[in-house]
């Protein structure tokens, strides 16, 4: 039974990649221990390569779709009889990996660790997170076997995501730091990044035997201390706005914030006046001194009670002293 066995084995013609599965990029063929000899035929089937490791060696890469004979040194039956005594097995054997030609689509990529940069707009530390798809085929297969596949009798798309992202967060955040994109800038750029980044990463990949046809960012995301760092200059944005349109410089508005804030914890109504007075005499010191007129401050005031800065019973308190005055 042995010895028939190895007969059969022997009498292998055929050898193909049937039914890939479609996480496969790489698969070594292997069919119960088969050995390959003169009279073996290779098919390899459309979208599909095959690379020969001979002896430890590659020594060819087969792309061309159809039917090609291989020759070794093995003899069909007389191998056999030769090997009896060592289970059938000949040394001089071929590897045979199949890979695909064909571009793989629709790949989802993310950032595993942030993405870390100075915004240059800011001059805050920035940790950004990003995600996205990408499209790819293989360029060089036997680089590619021999760098990264490496002789893996399987190799898949998840294992290939995984070399990829690896790979990934330091070009786009070399990219990030030459690009002078701000972080407000980031989802309106999100285009042109994706096209700029195709590029670049496209340079570094390009060596590692594949190519991207496509690259996408989807979505970003920020850290928690970079979201902070963001909503504090977003409610000094807000801040700035109020103070304009109220007709006082931001300093001068936290001054008069800072002094209503202390009245009101510390003397009630009538600190509350008082800071209010003060908080006008600050206001008036940066002033022309047209601004000295009832008539402005009365503006002036309206203004604060407009946009909240004071009560409304403030409002009405320094309103009658001012007319008062008149």
């Amino acid at each position: 039974m042995g010895l028939w066995d190895g007969v059969k084995r022997q009498l292998r013609s055929v050898i193909e990649w049937e039914n890939p599965a479609e996480d496969d990029l790489f698969y070594q063929w292997s069919d119960n221990g088969d050995e390959i000899k003169n009279a073996s035929k290779l098919l390899v089937g459309p979208g599909q390569g095959c690379i020969f490791v001979y002896e430890g060696r590659v020594v060819a890469v087969h792309e061309r779709e159809g039917m090609t004979s291989l020759l070794t040194q093995n003899i069909p039956f007389w191998t056999t009889i030769k090997k009896v005594m060592q289970s059938f097995e000949s040394e001089h054997k071929v590897g045979l990996y199949f890979y695909k030609r064909t571009e793989i689509l629709n790949q989802k990529w993310g950032t595993r660790s942030p993405i870390k940069y100075i915004d240059p707009v800011y001059d805050i530390p920035v940790e950004l997170l990003a995600f996205g798809n990408y499209s790819f085929r293989i360029t060089d297969p036997k680089h590619f076997f021999v760098n990264i596949v490496g002789g893996k009798s399987r190799y898949g798309v998840e294992a290939f995501r995984g070399a990829m992202v690896s790979r990934l967060v330091q070009p786009i955040s070399d990219f990030l730091a030459e690009s002078k994109y701000s972080y407000a800038q980031i989802d309106a750029q999100r285009d042109e990044l994706s096209m700029a980044l195709h590029g670049k990463l496209n340079s570094v990949f390009s060596e590692l035997g594949f190519y991207l046809s496509d690259f996408r960012i989807e979505g970003t995301d920020f850290d928690e201390g970079t979201q902070e760092r963001i909503n504090r200059i977003a409610d000094v944005g807000a801040d700035v706005h109020a103070a304009k349109n109220a007709g006082v410089s931001y300093q001068e508005l936290q001054r008069l914030s800072a002094m209503r804030d202390a009245a009101t914890n510390e003397v009630g109504a009538a600190g509350v006046m008082m800071g209010m007075g003060t908080g006008m005499n600050l206001a008036g010191e940066a002033a022309p001194a047209a601004s000295e007129d009832i008539g402005s401050k009365l503006r002036q005031l309206k203004q604060f009670f407009d946009d909240a800065l004071i009560t409304e019973e403030e409002y009405s308190a320094k309103k009658s002293e001012l007319l008062k005055r008149m």
